[in-house]
């Protein structure tokens, strides 16, 4: 399971991990889209963040309960749901660790981020003040992403750490921590 704040690399790198580890990718902002028909910013902009969250809320625990083998990246703000982070304790957590400046520099204006639109570097930097603490005590690793470094050397990173598991036959992607 990989989480981290908006921008930092969970799709991206996820998908090169599941291709290392050959094993299935699930990324739960897509699965919602396809769940609801419409992409996230249209979602929020016609429902509102609450409505939005529930949805999330679905998608992520039956990606959880279905994901077992599988990498799944998961929305920046699901970690904000209790009974999320409920499930996510007994889940082989990787948190992509990225900082402001990088963030801010990823997202850009924010276009495609509705819940950054306005003030991208004051929203993010309000996000990460309630999210890293409930990131950091819900992650079994934690992967810092340097300035510059490829979604691939992120992914070969987490492959390394999970690698000690995989050698003993265990699948690290289907153990509870």
């Amino acid at each position: 399971m990989l989480i981290g704040p908006p921008a930092s690399g969970k799709t991206s790198v996820g998908q090169l991990l599941a291709a290392r580890l050959g094993v299935g990718f699930r990324d739960t902002d897509a699965e919602l889209e396809a769940a609801a028909g419409m992409s996230v910013p249209q979602i929020l902009r016609s429902r509102g963040e609450a409505h939005f969250r529930m949805v999330e809320r679905r998608v992520v625990q039956r990606a959880l309960g279905a994901g077992c083998g599988s990498v799944v990246a998961l929305g920046g703000g699901s970690v904000l749901d209790e009974s999320v982070r409920r499930t996510l304790c007994h889940q082989p957590v990787v948190l992509l660790a990225v900082g402001l400046e990088q963030l801010i520099e990823r997202v850009g204006d924010a276009e495609d981020r509705p819940l950054l639109t306005d003030d991208p570097a004051g929203r993010l930097r309000t996000a990460l003040a309630v999210r890293t603490p409930l990131y950091t005590r819900l992650a079994r690793y934690t992967v810092t992403v340097a300035p510059g470094e490829r979604p691939q050397e992120v992914a070969d990173r987490i492959a390394v750490l999970v690698a000690p598991v995989r050698a003993s036959g265990e699948n690290p992607l289907e153990q509870n921590y």
